[in-house]
């Protein structure tokens, strides 16, 4: 079965939430959206307090290449633009909305017709896929319409759609391949039309059984689009992981997928692209697990974006007695929240909640030089030096060492048997050797 060759581990799935369909989150009563919800600059608010506003209309608007327009997920009066506490942890500027009813933009199709034909060109799919705001849905949030952008002198020739979804406990993209199947390759068709390719390649790990046996009888009704089961390995998701496992290329260090000839999207940004393209929908809102062993019911709600966390949270039953820390994401790559106030954003995949005895990290030892984090690790990294170069603020060996390269995958810290905290050390590093490779390019 197909895989990557090098490193990955085998932490238990977890996926409490994987049976329950999807259900709408009611309306909250205000919203908080972020002008900050993609890879690259922020938005540029286009409204002011006061205003009235519908559903999917235009209330940030990306002013530089990597950034992308913000859209109301609900109607209402825009009651201030201030900072507002987000999942990163910081203040950021936000629009803050008070719910007013559900009035839509006269624009965009509510209807349940499943829409087959793609009536526009290539570069108008291209434009409207920006003019809708859409993201990657993975985590990355990077704009979607830049991906299929290709610089001068690179040409896709696979479109790899992501439907591994590896990280423990997340389901959000295993239900809409299961509920959303026809609107998801329709939207996998409008992506190879946008990429001018003619073979897309869906990747599912092998434990979801039900997605790649539904896809996979589709399929065969969509020119150029094959299903393909994965081995169950963490990190099988990663870009470069994938691409490796279904194309057998390995993207260079420091480059795209684009340099191999791929171009990765994940399944949620095709369902959204689907919405834009043929329904004139903006990302306006998203799949969110909501999950945790304590949770009383851990769900896949459909959420708008803006709506506060603690909503999700209460709709699964609430927190907890004995919560020690909720998580933005999954267990592996995600990041505790310093807030549940914090908005649900076009990046989030899942809110989980941990018990103080599953939150508790274990005193960090000595390392043993045992390097199994250097065996776990799917870059052919060193993580045991990057995180010492990091420690010890060594910049200059933390970027000789390729420390760019690292996915955040979390591999390393997972297999430690010392209990060192790589991956933190890791993130502060590439921070800063971001920071610096930034000034130097400036100078």
């Amino acid at each position: 079965m197909k895989t990557f060759k090098l490193g990955g581990v085998h932490p238990a799935e977890n996926k409490l939430s994987e049976s329950q369909p999807i259900e709408i989150l009611q309306l909250p009563k205000k919203v908080f959206i972020p002008l900050a919800q993609n890879l690259g600059a922020p938005s540029v608010a286009v409204v002011k307090r006061g205003d009235e506003v519908k559903v999917g209309q235009l209330i940030a608007k990306a002013e530089a290449f990597i950034c992308s327009n913000v859209h109301s997920s609900v109607s209402g009066k825009v009651t201030k633009i201030d900072n507002f506490i987000t999942q990163t942890g910081y203040k950021t500027s936000t629009i803050h909305i008070d719910v007013a009813g559900d009035i839509w933009d006269e624009s965009i199709d509510t209807s349940p017709e499943i829409k087959h034909e793609i009536k526009l060109s290539k570069d108008e799919i291209v434009q409207k896929i920006k003019e809708m705001g859409i993201v990657g849905m993975g985590g990355a949030a990077f704009p979607t319409h830049v991906k299929l952008m290709p610089p001068p002198g690179k040409k896709a020739e696979f479109l790899i759609i992501n439907g591994v979804e590896c990280e423990p406990y997340l389901t959000s993209d295993h239900r809409i391949m299961l509920e959303k199947s026809e609107e998801l390759l329709i939207g996998v068709s409008v992506l190879m039309k946008g990429l001018d390719v003619k073979k897309a390649l869906i990747g599912i790990e092998n434990n979801k059984t039900d997605a790649i046996r539904i896809l996979s009888e589709l399929a065969v009704q969509y020119d150029g689009i094959s299903v393909y089961p994965l081995k169950i390995k963490y990190p099988q998701g990663g870009e470069k992981q994938l691409i490796k496992a279904l194309v057998n290329r390995e993207v260079p260090s420091g480059k795209l997928p684009i340099e191999v000839g791929c171009v990765v999207n994940n399944v949620g940004t095709a369902f959204a692209v689907y919405e834009a393209v043929q329904k004139n929908k903006p990302l306006i809102e998203r799949v969110v697990s909501v999950t945790g062993k304590t949770l009383a019911k851990p769900s896949n709600l459909l959420v708008r974006v803006g709506t506060q966390i603690s909503e999700l949270i209460d709709k699964a039953g609430g927190i907890p007695q004995g919560t020690g820390k909720v998580v933005g994401g999954g267990p592996m790559m995600g990041k505790a929240l310093v807030s549940i106030e914090a908005p649900i954003v076009k990046g989030s995949s899942g809110i989980l909640v941990f018990d103080e005895k599953e939150e508790k990290r274990l005193e960090p030892q000595n390392c043993i030089r045992c390097a199994r984090c250097i065996t776990a690790c799917p870059m052919g990294l060193e993580p045991v030096l990057l995180a010492q170069y990091s420690e010890n603020e060594m910049f200059d060996l933390a970027e000789e060492n390729s420390i760019m390269d690292c996915m955040e995958c979390g591999s390393c810290h997972y297999t430690c048997p010392a209990n060192r905290p790589l991956l933190d050390y890791i993130r502060v590093g590439k921070n800063k050797v971001g920071q610096i490779i930034r000034n130097r390019g400036k100078a």
